[in-house]
């Protein structure tokens, strides 16, 4: 098949006249979409530039969005808000479609004058087989490529149930102390839908009085909460006590899923459990009300998520080396000792 291509290092430029195809009418899942990458160049530290390569044919297109750090290195397009990085199809597209694209864009970030040293991808899931395809690609454009667990995924799949048939599915452990906290609280909890400048100013204290490390942009989240409450999409959720809030959760909710980006407490009200009763009133909330087929606890191995959720899954990193580059082997080198180390623990 033929397949064109080109490498932008602007984001406007980047979607070449097409750019509906990259929004939420298009795209369901929110990592995929223009205007996040947009918000995390904008509000993020990430490389020095944008550098997405873009390639078209068989009325298909492929777009792989990455950061140039420079020195020939660039990465995913991504931080720890992001919690999945894939390339981003439009055209409905087969296998083979998607990996004569793929092939085209890896073979250029290859060629002059780009001529990349170095592509890190992470953090990738494989439940569709898109790490699978990545590497393939990757590797057929010449690169040396080596994979590796980068953090695990979790979800919980609640399609057609109602809260309490997954309530009772749960620990015993967790629905006792649930039902011991709430017994005892008289902690309040609430679920805004529309952005209010004053909830999301108590959101900001409660992470400030965390346990959690710092924010890191907090103007991106607050971007974020604006344009997915426009789209009807926020789930913004506040426990109190005595009218002071005590906890603070960050959800949005797609066609497809309910993701959960943030969620803290103030560390004086550990005793209340005010994160526990938030989340068992967001998951009532977005399961019975919104009827979502699945709840995304995003990324992290924490094990207080696998009392939550039912499926864990790991996330990729994908380094490609490019070998006409000496210190590519350099690193290779690390790469398979590393390799060989994991599968010689995990045999």
């Amino acid at each position: 098949m033929w397949v064109k291509g080109q490498i932008a290092h602007d984001l406007e430029d980047a979607t070449g006249g097409v750019k509906d195809l990259l929004g939420r009418a298009h795209q369901s899942h929110l990592f995929d979409r223009d205007y996040w990458f947009t918000a995390l160049w904008r509000h993020n530290e990430i490389g020095k530039r944008p550098l997405i390569a873009r390639s078209w044919g068989e009325g298909a297109r492929a777009w792989l969005f990455l950061a140039d750090h420079g020195q020939r290195r660039a990465t995913a397009l991504a931080n720890y808000y992001t919690l999945a990085f894939r390339p981003i199809f439009t055209g409905d597209p087969n296998r083979t479609t998607k990996r004569a694209l793929l092939v085209a864009s890896a073979r250029r970030l290859r060629q002059r004058p780009i001529q990349l040293a170095e592509v890190i991808m992470a953090p990738v899931p494989n439940d569709d087989g898109g790490a699978d395809l990545l590497a393939r690609s990757f590797r057929r454009a010449g690169w040396l490529v080596f994979r590796a667990p980068q953090t695990m995924s979790w979800t919980v799949d609640v399609h057609g149930k109602s809260f309490d048939e997954y309530w009772a599915e749960r620990p015993g452990a967790l629905r006792s102390t649930f039902a011991r906290k709430l017994k005892k609280s008289s902690v309040t909890t609430e679920i805004h839908t529309q952005f209010d400048a004053s909830i999301w100013a108590e959101y900001e204290a409660i992470y400030a009085d965390s346990w959690k490390p710092d924010e890191g942009s907090s103007a991106f989240l607050k971007a974020l909460a604006e344009i997915e409450a426009n789209a009807g999409c926020l789930r913004l959720g506040l426990a109190r006590l005595d009218g002071v809030a005590l906890a603070a959760q960050l959800w949005t909710i797609e066609p497809g899923r309910a993701i959960i980006h943030k969620l803290a407490y103030r560390k004086s009200a550990a005793q209340h459990s005010p994160g526990t009763i938030l989340t068992a009133a967001m998951f009532r909330h977005v399961i019975d009300i919104d009827h979502v087929p699945l709840i995304d606890y995003g990324t992290g191995d924490d094990r207080y998520k696998a009392d939550w959720m039912d499926s864990r899954a790991i996330l990729e990193q994908i380094s490609c080396l490019n070998p006409i580059y000496a210190r590519s082997w350099a690193i290779a080198l690390r790469n398979w000792i590393k390799s060989l180390a994991r599968r010689t623990s995990a045999a």
